[in-house]
């Protein structure tokens, strides 16, 4: 529940926020004051043994963009490029209403949004149905527990890359994990080489989670556009959510991926009608990572969740802004968006780590 000191403190917040209209037209709609953004937390000590549980924390968010400020540019495909400043955030987002259907062609004067609890100092770009590159890792376990409907999740996968990756821009690995991770093929956007990658793929032994989602983003998805323009990263996580050998804790491995700005969107293995902790470890994932999570009720509709993240990764926005009282000192900084019509909901990720000089 939120205390009433802390809704008078936001309600400043969102007035002062609209003192700045004029600089950033995404501003606070004055009627519909915003929940205070919660601050990030230390992350927990690495190397716990296995099973070892923790407090829960809230995880800190993913670096600033790097780029020097550009004029738009045009790719090999002729899709539109943003190129962003040091000091500027790219925030790529998804806007759906209270039945999950998406919202296109809103404008930025829909949206109100807080960084680090201000207003931003301006907005250099706001896009709507945004075509930039894709980098995607398909990362699936492997472990004993899923090996009766493996195959079926094998092929979904590869029809979900056959679909996805249509321009020449577009890369994507493929990642299988069991008590270790292991990468069966590397960035590409050669078809049949990720059909093969995901084929190589066999179950057996036990389930590190966290070490793999840690190591693919730590190794694969973090440095992957550096000295690049923005690109949509996301990741295709196929799991149960059931951990039970992992070094990391759950905490460190969605930091790793706000780190590396990528979207986490959970397949979940789980076909009973209950929802377990497994599921609540890949639902909490998705949302700190501004993703989605999907609850297929059996093998056969696997594939229909991957259409769901394939029409997601087409309808997405993307704003590029200026935050207020910027410091180059690798803190966090909480980000706060939302749609003022209350009818849609705007999902993107909680934050961000600011660069550091």
């Amino acid at each position: 529940m939120i205390r009433k000191q802390s809704s008078l403190s936001l309600v400043a917040l969102l007035c002062a926020a609209t003192l700045q209209a004029q600089q950033s037209p995404v501003t606070p709609a004055a009627s519909s004051p915003a929940p205070q953004p919660s601050a990030a937390q230390a992350a927990a000590p690495a190397q716990p043994p296995a099973n070892q549980s923790q407090p829960s924390q809230t995880p800190a968010g993913q670096a600033a963009p790097g780029q020097a400020q550009a004029p738009q540019d045009q790719s090999a495909d002729n899709a539109p490029v943003i190129r962003v400043g040091v000091n500027e955030v790219n925030l790529i987002f998804t806007v759906t209403d209270k039945h999950g259907h998406y919202i296109p062609n809103l404008k930025q004067s829909d949206f109100a949004l807080l960084d680090d609890q201000k207003a931003p100092a301006r907005v250099t770009s706001f896009r709507q149905q945004i075509n930039l590159p894709l980098r995607v890792g398909i990362v699936i376990d492997a472990s004993t527990s899923i090996r009766t409907r493996f195959q079926f999740e094998q092929q979904s996968a590869i029809e979900f890359l056959l679909q996805v990756l249509k321009s020449r821009s577009d890369r994507a690995f493929v990642m299988g994990f069991d008590v270790t991770p292991t990468v069966t093929q590397d960035w590409t956007n050669n078809l049949d080489g990720l059909e093969t990658g995901i084929n190589r793929l066999r179950p057996g032994g036990g389930t590190a989670l966290f070490d793999a989602v840690y190591s693919a983003c730590r190794d694969k998805l973090l440095d992957v556009a550096r000295g690049q323009e923005p690109v949509r990263k996301a990741m295709i996580l196929l799991s149960d959510g059931d951990d039970n050998q992992s070094h990391v804790y759950p905490d460190e491995a969605i930091k790793m991926c706000q780190r590396a700005e990528t979207i986490i969107y959970a397949i979940s293995t789980n076909w009973t009608p209950s929802r377990g902790k497994g599921d609540q470890v890949l639902a909490r994932m998705a949302e700190e990572t501004g993703g989605r999570v999907f609850f297929p009720p059996s093998v056969e509709e696997v594939s229909n969740s991957f259409k769901g993240i394939e029409e997601e990764l087409r309808s997405q926005y993307a704003l590029t802004y200026e935050p207020a009282d910027f410091k180059y000192d690798g803190a966090f900084r909480t980000i706060y968006l939302y749609c003022n019509d209350r009818r849609y909901v705007a999902r993107a990720r909680k934050g961000y780590f600011a660069p550091r000089q």
